[in-house]
């Protein structure tokens, strides 16, 4: 049997944090700039990714692996229609932060061609 979590303060502002965020970036300058942070917060961990399973030579097929699925995982939510609205700023999130990181991962896959 579940039981209804209750209706706390700190609950109900989690729940309205994404409302308030979109909101916040009704104007286009800030939903670009959100975007860009996202696009380059990707990139950096996509770039971290391929630089630590490079030095440490340990696990490059499982850390690949997990990155792969998370990544195809992303892509199926989007494309099957789980995420619903898909010009909401949620989407746009997840797109900027996939194309980030596949982008910083392609990267660090160049440099050691």
């Amino acid at each position: 049997m579940s039981q209804k979590l209750q209706s706390t303060s700190l609950n109900r502002s989690f729940g309205r944090a994404f409302d308030r965020l979109e909101f916040w970036a009704i104007n286009p300058w800030r939903r670009y700039s959100l975007l860009l942070i996202v696009l380059l917060v990707g990139f950096f961990l996509g770039t971290s990714i391929g630089t630590i399973n490079g030095v440490l030579a340990l696990m490059d097929p499982i850390g690949a692996l997990i990155t792969v699925l998370i990544l195809e995982v992303l892509v199926r939510a989007r494309r099957n229609g789980t995420i619903k609205n898909r010009d909401s700023l949620l989407v746009k999130i997840i797109d900027s932060a996939r194309i980030g990181l596949l982008y910083g991962l392609l990267l660090e896959g160049f440099k050691l061609l």
